[in-house]
């Protein structure tokens, strides 16, 4: 385990890599918080050692989920983290926000984007209490740097978790600047209030996910703020390449100001969304 201090630092993100085992965890309740996503309370095997830290707003895990015949199968975990089969079934999983976690209640809460085509979407359409799934991780932290003058966050729907615990974690006397993508009124999800914060909803229409430069063309279009700024955006890994070079290219903004996110790429599955892109 990393013994980088446990903490977020100034102004530079500090990585802090955590052991990893695999986990079960049930459904104790299912939510609809917007007609196209549902939030999942789970039950935790053994929580007490489950990581979760603020200002990790974008803490994720790897869920598990049952094969068509209803098993599930888990991973091998070696040093560097998951180990394929050698032979045999693979594990079906997919990464997912941690949006909360109750130490003392011995939950955590998940929040999911139904889709039909998707294996997870697919899964919370349809749970329920009883339901059980596989978790491991998180497997490392991410701590966001808070000594900043100012914060410019954006996320489109499969970020809004990690969005929402931004507001709720970063020091309250940050003002914040916050643009949220989704499909339009009906689709806005409750976020967390806070002192400082502006936060624009932005609708696509008709447009399908990730094919839409409405949070392009918000973000180059907004007058910003006086002083030092640090960015996060997190959401389809193609949409974001042109706000990423605005700020990086065209601002000027330092890398170590720009934290970019692809958490998922139209036509590919299980993205590996540490890849840092055009950056």
């Amino acid at each position: 385990m990393n013994q980088t201090r446990l903490g977020p630092h100034e102004h530079e993100i500090n990585l802090v890599m955590h052991d990893l085992r695999p986990r079960w965890i049930d459904v104790v309740s299912v939510q609809d918080i917007a007609p196209r996503m549902k939030r999942v309370l789970f039950a935790v095997e053994d929580p007490a050692g489950f990581h979760f830290h603020a200002m990790a707003p974008d803490q994720h895990v790897k869920l598990f989920f049952p094969a068509r015949d209803g098993s599930i199968v888990m991973p091998e975990v070696g040093p560097r983290g998951m180990v394929p089969p050698e032979d045999g079934p693979r594990p079906i999983h997919r990464d997912y926000t941690v949006r909360a976690f109750d130490a003392a209640a011995g939950t955590v809460t998940v929040d999911f984007v139904l889709h039909t085509h998707g294996v997870g979407g697919t899964w919370a359409e349809k749970a329920g209490p009883g339901d059980r799934l596989g978790l491991l991780g998180p497997r490392g932290s991410h701590f966001y740097p808070v000594g900043y003058d100012w914060y410019l966050l954006a996320a489109d729907e499969t970020a809004l978790p990690a969005l929402a615990r931004w507001l709720e974690e970063l020091p309250a006397d940050k003002p914040v600047l916050a643009f949220a993508e989704v499909s339009g009124e009906d689709a806005e999800v409750a976020l967390p209030e806070r002192p400082g914060l502006r936060l624009r909803y932005l609708h696509r229409g008709d447009a399908a996910p990730g094919d839409s430069d409405v949070l392009d063309v918000a973000i180059r279009g907004q007058d910003l703020p006086e002083g030092r700024v640090f960015a996060w955006m997190a959401g389809e890994a193609d949409s974001l390449k042109s706000p990423r070079r605005y700020l990086r290219r065209e601002l000027g903004l330092p890398k170590e100001q720009v934290k970019v996110d692809g958490y998922w790429r139209r036509g590919t599955v299980n993205l590996d969304h540490h890849d840092p892109g055009d950056d």
